[in-house]
């Protein structure tokens, strides 16, 4: 059986899945956090999953949704579809110069860094470790979670998915972004 990250395989659903004569589960995604492991084992159902993505099709991808939204490519495609060559409300803004935080700077924050660089933007980053690799090459200024909350104009999310981090954005965290922060959540997860 393939199922997603957002599917739910506790005890209950591994025990009705062992009893269809499912043999093994395989995760579309990194994870196992949505899936019971001790029942899959207890039941004899192994599991599998994607044991790691391109860092680079993430970021890109992170940076493609930056992009539509920014530019707001969705509703220029309606609005073109329609007829209608307006360019109110489309414009969005120039990424260079703005502030772009990156909470998560594993291979895949990593290489967002690289490319929001490349775009002139000023860069800073949340995570337990810091990396003086992109202290030096991309001028990353590590900063407290509640700083780089305040300071961003576009914030991408790459953090695992931990006890640490399920729910690290919550209205609490919202209530202290810049009024039209832009959020991008491309990590897995709760």
């Amino acid at each position: 059986m393939v199922v997603s990250a957002n599917d739910c395989l506790d005890a209950s659903v591994i025990e009705a899945l062992e009893t269809l004569g499912v043999e093994m589960i395989a995760m579309r995604c990194a994870g196992f956090n949505n899936v019971d492991l001790e029942a899959c084992e207890r039941f004899g159902i192994s599991t599998a999953r994607v044991p790691a993505y391109s860092p680079y099709a993430v970021a890109e991808h992170a940076i493609a949704v930056m992009m539509a939204l920014n530019r707001r490519i969705h509703m220029a495609h309606n609005r073109v579809r329609e007829g209608n060559f307006s360019l109110d409300g489309l414009v969005g803004f120039d990424l260079h110069g703005r502030t772009a935080a990156v909470i998560g700077t594993g291979k895949i924050g990593a290489c967002l860094l690289s490319i929001l660089h490349g775009f002139g933007c000023n860069l800073v980053a949340h995570d337990v470790v810091v990396s003086q690799d992109l202290v030096d090459r991309f001028g990353v200024r590590y900063v407290t979670l509640d700083e780089l909350l305040r300071e961003a104009d576009v914030i991408s999310l790459h953090a695992p998915l931990t006890p640490e981090t399920f729910h690290m954005i919550d209205t609490a965290a919202i209530d202290k972004m810049k009024p039209g922060v832009m959020l991008i959540n491309t990590a897995r997860g709760g």
